[in-house]
């Protein structure tokens, strides 16, 4: 009886601590398995930093890409466009961020960053403004050399740009590197002469100025050597009411961003994922231009060519097997925006108008040469 209830006990023992373990193990075995399903066909995309455009258009990518079950885009705040070169390169985790052209040349003349040639680009997306604010006192751009020109904190895709096109125009600037904030309380108080600022307006920190306050913006000229490496674009009136007057639109430059990657491979199953982001951002792109989402996505065509730089495999691929989207973008958009870019050329070198007979038989002559240059 005694050995009975001995090999009694020992059952019940065994059984306590078998359902034990069980028990322990359950929760073991549900992390791990939401841990699969957390990070099945996660991508991380990096932006700039928190108060960039970049932010809120990561966030309208990830709403089309997210399904909550296969596919999940997770932005990371960058802290600029050079520092996201380095992260999109060496930063574990990391598999797009999103870029300035100007940060890429830059990069790649400089020997920034050896081997970035390895990163590949998914697609030319928006544009963003320059911008050059400037105190009472200085009425052209000529007027800041030697003077000092705020160009927002190291690294900034605005000191990038700022740096370039400065040099450009063979105007010799000093830089101070605050925040634009702080810049902006220096530009009121005469301790600086201007603030450059890249930002796709209209830009909520310049609606923010009152009128009467003497700051205004001064225009970027496009000089030959400027046009051959930024385009040529204008702020208006209908951008910033208080700095801007109607029939005064003010020249500037436009700094692309461009969507890259990382080279993952030998990393399979960051690469499917990749690859999985790129066939639904593509084919659910057209979503991105409805009402409700940034209108900068009506700027963008994804199957515009980024000379210098090697296309990502996934969407060269996509892109040949879907040819219409690669066709001219909207006709009557392009023709407005060529009109556009006619006028401004003209009035910037000094000439006349030209009548809209002449414009159409040039728009003509330029689709011609487009459709050769397809070829």
């Amino acid at each position: 009886m005694s050995i009975f209830r001995t090999i009694v006990r020992a059952g019940v023992v065994f059984g306590v601590t078998a359902a034990g373990a069980t028990g322990g193990l359950a929760p073991a075995l549900a992390a791990s398995q939401n841990a699969i399903v957390v990070n099945r066909g996660v991508v991380e995309l990096e932006t700039g930093p928190a108060d960039d455009i970049s932010v809120r258009m990561a966030g309208e990518i990830a709403s089309i890409i997210d399904d909550g079950a296969t596919r999940r885009v997770v932005p990371v705040v960058g802290k600029g466009p050079l520092q996201n070169l380095i992260d999109l390169k060496y930063l574990r985790g990391i598999d797009l961020a999103i870029v300035q052209e100007d940060a890429l040349d830059y990069a790649k003349q400089q020997n920034f960053l050896p081997g970035v040639e390895s990163l590949t680009y998914i697609a030319k997306l928006y544009n963003e403004e320059f911008h050059l604010l400037a105190r009472a006192g200085i009425n052209s751009v000529n007027d800041l050399a030697g003077q000092t020109v705020n160009v927002d904190v190291k690294g900034s895709g605005t000191a990038v740009t700022a740096s370039r096109l400065f040099d450009l125009l063979n105007i010799k600037v000093k830089y101070a590197d605050d925040s634009q904030p702080v810049a902006l309380d220096k530009l009121r108080n005469g301790e600086i002469a201007a603030i450059a600022y890249v930002a796709a307006d209209p830009a909520p920190f310049f609606q923010a100025l009152k009128p009467g306050s003497g700051l205004h913006l001064l225009g970027i000229p496009p000089t030959q050597a400027v046009t051959a490496v930024y385009a040529p674009t204008r702020i208006t009136a209908a951008d910033y009411p208080n700095l801007v007057a109607p029939d005064h639109p003010i020249d500037t430059i436009a700094v692309g961003n461009v969507l890259m990657a990382a080279d993952l491979r030998g990393l399979r199953e960051r690469e499917r994922n990749l690859d999985n982001f790129v066939d639904t951002f593509f084919t659910g792109f057209n979503g991105l231009l409805a009402p409700g989402f940034d209108p900068k996505w009506r700027e963008v065509n994804i199957a515009a060519d980024l000379p210098g730089w090697t296309r990502n495999t996934a969407a060269a691929e996509w892109l040949s097997s879907n040819p219409q989207v690669a066709a001219a973008p909207n006709p009557d958009v392009l023709k407005t925006l060529f009109s556009r870019f006619i006028d401004e050329r003209r009035q910037a070198n000094g000439g006349t108008p030209m009548s809209a007979t002449d414009k159409d038989a040039l728009f003509k002559q330029f689709e011609a040469w487009q459709r050769g240059q397809a070829r």
